[in-house]
């Protein structure tokens, strides 16, 4: 018999351990053992959790139980439940983890301390969708070429309802709060940070890259407007927020930000709160990922998972999924100034005579060609211009957005999305 301790016996803990309750047959055929939840840690003993276990507010009565195989980590944070899972693997206990915020800043320190203990985290990175097995395994010989997708179900949910149905961006952040898709601080997902720590982590397992959060080009949907919609539909594309891995020669790119997306690209068809991910690979080519990315079951059938793949074997395969360094360790990470894109502008100007000539002459000022230009009126003195250009250097487009700010007549800060 296996047993388990949940740490953090939230919506996602206790759906863990009703799982293993209610599916126990399918589950122990499937591992060849039987496994059972003996305890859980809360910070709450007062709250009803329904769940016939030892709930405790100790983490010590878990960690410093020799019965306990397996230790399940769903406290959130990144520090705290760092030094849990440290304790716990040297211990000697095989951990699963949800925790991608923990895993984007001491993924290749847990690995070395983990060595050959079993430290599984498919549920870190969208939810049910078992991407990490995946990259880690099932595309094992490949080189990726990329990795792009939706790794959050909260912007994806508000991107298509302000897509289809035309919803003012506040008016479906408070939505999105209410149906509890967004926290009462929304900054988390609308500013991309959380499929930020969704692309570090799938990221080290396709190219051996040891970025932080802080490394790499982060931005969210707050700036999104009606106006940005129109102009992508005029033009067939799509606006997703999306997380983006990319290897150019001996340099790897990740970002997360808005894009445009052409219309009929599988990503772009992906609505509501679901998740997609696509990953080349050099010999596979496009593979595409689509699920739920979040909600206690969805995460919780990731988690119960890999307790299964622990309990058949004992161990796991390297925690990131090589045992010798990637690409010759010749990869590096390329810095956001030198990345590449085509880009889509928003700039309010003043409806007056000769502003166009002078803002043109900006562009070519900073190397950037214009491919479109459209015209809208803002209100009886400005107007919306809304830009897309040929590919630049992320530099360039930097200092000329840094000068347009700047001008008497450009009435607001431009806005900017990068076109996939």
């Amino acid at each position: 018999m296996i047993k388990v301790g949940i740490i953090g016996v939230g919506t996602v803990g206790t759906s863990v351990a009703q799982i293993l309750k209610e599916n126990a047959d399918v589950i122990s055929a499937r591992a060849g053992v039987d496994i059972v939840v003996k305890s859980g840690v809360v910070k709450n003993l007062k709250k009803e959790r329904g769940l016939d276990i030892v709930i405790t507010d100790n983490v010590d009565d878990i960690l410093n139980d020799e019965e306990i195989d397996i230790v399940v980590e769903l406290m959130g944070g990144v520090e705290e439940p760092f030094e849990v899972v440290k304790r716990a693997l040297k211990a000697g206990k095989a951990v699963v983890t949800a925790n991608k915020a923990l895993l984007a800043y001491h993924r290749y320190e847990l690995q070395e301390i983990a060595q050959d203990k079993a430290f599984e985290f498919e549920a870190s990175v969208a939810g049910g969708i078992p991407i990490i097995t995946a990259l880690r395994d099932g595309l094992s010989a490949n080189h990726i070429e990329s990795i792009m997708g939706i790794m959050n179900g909260t912007c994806n949910y508000m991107m298509t309802k302000m897509t289809n149905e035309g919803v003012a961006y506040d008016d479906i952040l408070k939505e999105s709060q209410e149906l509890g898709y967004a926290e009462a601080d929304p900054t988390f997902d609308v500013g991309g940070y959380d499929a930020a720590h969704k692309l570090l982590i799938l990221a080290s397992i396709a190219y051996g890259i040891d970025a932080k959060p802080e490394d790499i080009l982060i931005e969210g949907i707050e700036n999104v407007t009606q106006d940005d919609i129109a102009f992508a539909k005029e033009f067939g594309y799509a606006i997703k927020l999306l997380g983006i891995a990319k290897k150019d020669k001996d340099e790897v790119e990740l970002r997360v930000h808005a894009c445009l997306i052409k219309q009929e690209e599988m990503i772009a068809k992906i609505d509501g709160v679901m998740n997609g991910i696509s990953v080349v690979g050099d010999k596979v080519g496009e593979t595409l990922y689509y699920g739920p990315g979040a909600g206690g079951d969805a995460t919780a059938s990731a988690v119960v998972a890999n307790i299964i793949d622990i309990a058949r074997s004992g161990k796991s395969t390297p925690m990131l999924g090589f045992n010798r360094p990637m690409e010759g360790s010749q990869l590096t990470l390329k810095l956001t100034e030198k990345i590449e894109s085509k880009y889509y502008l928003r700039v309010n100007v003043s409806d007056k005579a000769g502003v166009l000539a002078r803002l043109t002459k900006i562009f070519e000022t900073h190397n950037i060609s214009i491919e479109t230009m459209l015209q809208r009126p803002s209100d009886n003195a400005s107007a919306n211009l809304l830009i897309s250009t040929h590919t630049a250097v992320e530099k360039d487009m930097q200092n000329m957005m840094s000068e347009l700010e700047a001008l008497d007549f450009v009435n607001a800060k431009p806005s900017m999305i990068r076109i996939v």
